[in-house]
């Protein structure tokens, strides 16, 4: 969940499946008048038009993000799930795309807001509240955040689900694919299905606050004593399926302390490290959005702040343990284990080509040898990234269609990519081979 900028607007969210279904409409008009136009100006020079090149223009890019950040809710995440969770086999493209919908953060003005509230608490909820700020300290996909103090002396954060997104979800869901499909972002034979209902799934999950406020309360018996974090309490009184309220903790952008020394980075994200296997290996829960924004830091009190839990998932025991076979044989160079694992996570399927197979099992070897390295892992210094890509790269150009693996799998792979870039952000240097080893034994 991004913070509001000094630049973000008010803007109607639509609340209607017909009013969504026409801002996918018109946008889809709009992108399709500018490939029409292209398409004449390539063959008025002689030139056989490049429907994806001119699908990608800034100007279209441009159109569908701000298309898709006003609407917010399923228009948003579909993208974003099948952007993250399929590495580096989808073109980058789609991944500007996202990126800039992530970083958009328009949100409701006072009236719906008034509206939303109202059907939530009822007329007059006004007067439980000393006071209460319209203008959101957070927004995100599914909705945003308000400061506001209780008349009983209670200092809140009230998440306000925008209007009509839990309606929408089937309809955006299909829609949003449809638009996918038709501009031939992916790879020729990638299958989207399962994503776009685990999309579905997941987007129905998060818009009960209910069950997320349930999963914030877990986490917060899971790490009670645990002087590393601090989470919100849930106020039950105020909280239905639509608003979530919790307790106010200050903090900063987890990415601010990039600004600390290298120890204090060092410590912020190996406690971090350290909660992603613990929430893997002894909770069999994960809160699995990556995303920077839903960890803070307070300096006063040297804690991380936990925040947004509706993307919580419980992991399957047998996933976990797939998971520990993969990093002990990984950390152990054992070729052999690294291929069973891969095989049992579906990282390689049995329809897998033979070159596809090497290549994949090549990637895995040079990830675990960076790791395995008896000096500290420099996040922001390692090429990995860098191999990791060029080699996803040829994976692709040689045809490869990622096989459909397990949800928990995408889900941990989401998160741990997360984790990675969140380590590259603050600089960490840190003996990861073994923290690893120390949760697996």
């Amino acid at each position: 969940m991004s913070h509001t900028p000094p630049k973000s607007r008010a803007i109607t969210v639509p609340a209607s499946r017909l009013a969504r279904l026409g801002r996918l409409g018109s946008m889809t008009a709009g992108v399709a008048g500018n490939m029409a136009m292209g398409s004449v100006a390539e063959l008025s020079r002689g030139r056989r038009p490049n429907m994806r090149d001119l699908l990608l223009t800034p100007g279209n890019i441009t159109r569908m993000t701000d298309k898709l950040a006003q609407m917010r809710g399923a228009a948003m995440k579909v993208g974003q799930l099948i952007s993250m969770e399929s590495g580096d086999f989808l073109p980058p493209e789609l991944s500007q795309i996202m990126t800039r919908l992530r970083n958009d953060a328009h949100f409701m003005p006072p009236a719906q807001l008034r509206r939303v509230l109202n059907a939530a608490w009822g007329e007059g909820w006004q007067r439980h509240f000393k006071g209460f700020d319209v203008r959101p300290i957070a927004a995100a996909s599914i909705g945003q955040v308000h400061r506001a103090q209780t008349r009983d002396g209670r200092d809140l954060a009230i998440k306000v689900q925008y209007e009509g997104v839990a309606r929408s979800i089937d309809s955006d869901v299909a829609n949003v694919g449809g638009l996918i499909r038709m501009a031939g972002l992916l790879p020729a034979g990638f299958e989207m299905a399962p994503y776009l209902e685990e999309a579905r799934a997941q987007l129905h999950e998060e818009t009960d606050y209910l069950r997320e406020g349930a999963h914030m309360a877990r986490f917060g018996a899971l790490l009670e004593g645990d002087s590393r974090f601090a989470l919100p309490e849930l106020h039950a009184d105020l909280t239905t399926k639509t608003v979530l309220a919790m307790t106010y903790i200050p903090g900063a952008p987890i990415e601010a302390a990039i600004e600390e020394d290298q120890a204090t980075r060092d410590r912020l994200m190996g406690d971090l490290i350290d909660l992603l296997l613990t929430e893997l290996f002894e909770f069999g829960l994960m809160q699995t959005d990556p995303n920077f924004a839903n960890y803070r830091y307070d300096a006063e009190t040297s804690r991380i702040v936990l925040l947004d839990f509706g993307a919580s998932r419980e992991i399957a025991p047998e996933i976990a343990d797939l998971y520990r076979n993969l990093l002990i044989a990984g950390l152990d160079a054992d070729s052999e284990g690294m291929e069973r694992a891969g095989e049992a996570l579906r990282f390689i399927g049995p329809e897998t080509a033979p070159a596809h197979r090497a290549q994949i099992l090549h990637m895995m070897g040079l990830a675990f040898a960076a790791l395995r390295a008896d000096a500290p892992f420099d996040f922001a210094c390692t090429d990995m990234p860098r191999q990791m890509q060029a080699e996803g790269t040829k994976l692709a150009e040689m045809g490869f269609i990622p096989p459909e693996v397990p949800m928990d799998v995408l889900y941990l792979q989401r998160k741990f990519g997360g984790m990675f870039l969140l380590g590259a952000r603050l600089g960490a240097r840190l003996p990861v081979a073994q923290m690893l080893r120390h949760h697996l034994a």
